[in-house]
């Protein structure tokens, strides 16, 4: 890897400059918030541990300041970018301050949720700030499609960060939580405050931390039929399972016998259930009766 001069980052100025150069102002609609501060990003590329071996996939590089930071330590990038100026300005911005590295690097114009391959070879990481208003959808959406994601690092809401992070008994524990779980083990990674964005945003943000299951959850079910068991039993989740799994199963006694069989208290609550006790529900679906 050839070292960089450290200017190579956008600072405040920079990303300024950069965006009124291409008419941008960041929009609520696509939950843009634009990273201004260098140190930041090189705090969130050590703590996502990227190697010098990484094929690092981003989504939403915006303006590019994770993404020059990224490429500085993987060997690849490949950035995901729904906004059509943002995606046309990013390998400009690439080739003028990291030269060297902008072979490294792969742009694709597209909403994230639709990208079903990547170009060149599979990403072994993924990190990101992630819109805040599609944050889950998309990060449970790549590690879905790209199941050679070993280690992620995303940047969310903190709201939305302890979501995905909470246990079991947690308040907060709910459909996120039991998803991402599924995939990796998850833990928060850090706090962000507000003044590294532009614009400023009107909470704070979190750092998530997911790595994937060294062996997946074990169980007979797929991961759709898992799925539908934890958005029922969230779907209304101060009723007992009994109550809230009656539309999933056919009626409560069937979701009586099929929490029975699996070994959990009809009149348990959704939130006290491991990822590995909806699966095992799942298992035990009654058979529609004819």
């Amino acid at each position: 890897m050839s070292t960089t001069e450290p200017d190579a980052l956008l600072g405040p100025a920079e990303i300024r400059e950069l965006a009124a150069a291409l008419g941008v102002r960041p929009t609520k609609q696509r939950g843009q918030n634009f990273v201004i501060d260098a140190n930041t990003v090189r705090r969130i590329v050590r703590t996502a541990e990227v190697r010098p071996d990484d094929v690092v996939v981003e989504v939403g590089p915006g303006l590019g300041s994770l993404t020059l930071a990224l490429l500085e330590a993987a060997d690849r990038v490949v950035a995901v970018e729904i906004d059509d100026v943002l995606a046309g300005a990013l390998p400009a911005t690439v080739a003028a301050r990291l030269p060297e590295r902008a072979g490294s690097f792969d742009l694709v114009h597209s909403d994230a949720m639709l990208v079903k391959e990547l170009p060149g070879p599979a990403p072994t990481a993924l990190v990101a700030n992630l819109p805040y208003n599609v944050a889950v959808p998309v990060l449970l959406t790549m590690l879905e499609r790209f199941p050679t994601i070993e280690r992620t690092l995303v940047m969310v809401q903190a709201e939305v960060a302890d979501r995905l992070a909470a246990r079991p008994g947690n308040k907060v524990y709910g459909v996120p939580s039991v998803k991402a779980n599924w995939y990796a083990d998850v833990k928060r990674a850090g706090s962000i405050g507000r003044t590294v964005f532009w614009p400023a945003p009107n909470v704070d943000s979190g750092l998530v931390s997911l790595v994937r299951r060294a062996e997946p959850v074990r169980t007979t079910a797929s991961r759709s039929e898992v799925f539908a068991v934890v958005d029922a039993a969230f779907a209304q989740r101060r009723k007992t399972l009994r109550a809230a799994l009656a539309g999933w199963a056919g009626s409560a006694p069937a979701a009586e016998a099929a929490l029975t069989a699996a070994g959990i208290s009809p009149q348990a609550r959704g939130e006290s259930l491991t990822v590995e006790e909806f699966a095992a529900i799942a298992e035990n679906k009654p058979e529609p009766s004819a």
